[in-house]
């Protein structure tokens, strides 16, 4: 992997858990170096981000020591989004939400504009990007 690709990832990586950038801002600075998808996979602790060739970067993914409930809240999923969306809720946080509402990961679609969010049963909520005005 080319090495300006490498860092801007681990920059957006080290912005998203220090709540300095939001999600919107970590996904274009992503696209514009070539990413078109990445998996946050909570169960092993790690963050791969996909780039369109094959190339891809894991990374150590830093999330609270909580247990994932075995019961997915897709309505509890959907408030941590809302309020992530509105900025009341940074990566730190969202992690927090996320994983007490039974989220195992989720795979961010950048080229597809959404995002896939999975439960321990294999329940899927799917998140479209807002609509750029």
């Amino acid at each position: 992997m080319d090495s300006a690709i490498k860092a801007v990832i681990e920059s957006c990586s080290a912005d998203s858990y220090a709540g300095a950038k939001h999600f919107g801002e970590i996904v274009t600075a992503l696209a514009a170096a070539g990413v078109e998808s990445y998996f946050a996979d909570y169960r092993s602790r790690t963050t791969t981000y996909y780039l369109p060739g094959g190339d891809h970067l894991a990374l150590p993914l830093r999330r609270p020591d909580l247990q994932i409930p075995r019961h997915f809240n897709a309505d509890a999923i959907r408030g941590a989004i809302l309020g992530a969306q509105r900025g009341e809720v940074k990566y730190p946080r969202f992690l927090e939400l996320s994983l007490a509402a039974g989220c195992v990961g989720y795979i961010v679609w950048i080229a597809g504009r959404h995002v896939c969010y999975y439960g321990r049963c294999g329940e899927v909520h799917v998140e479209n990007f807002p609509s750029q005005t």
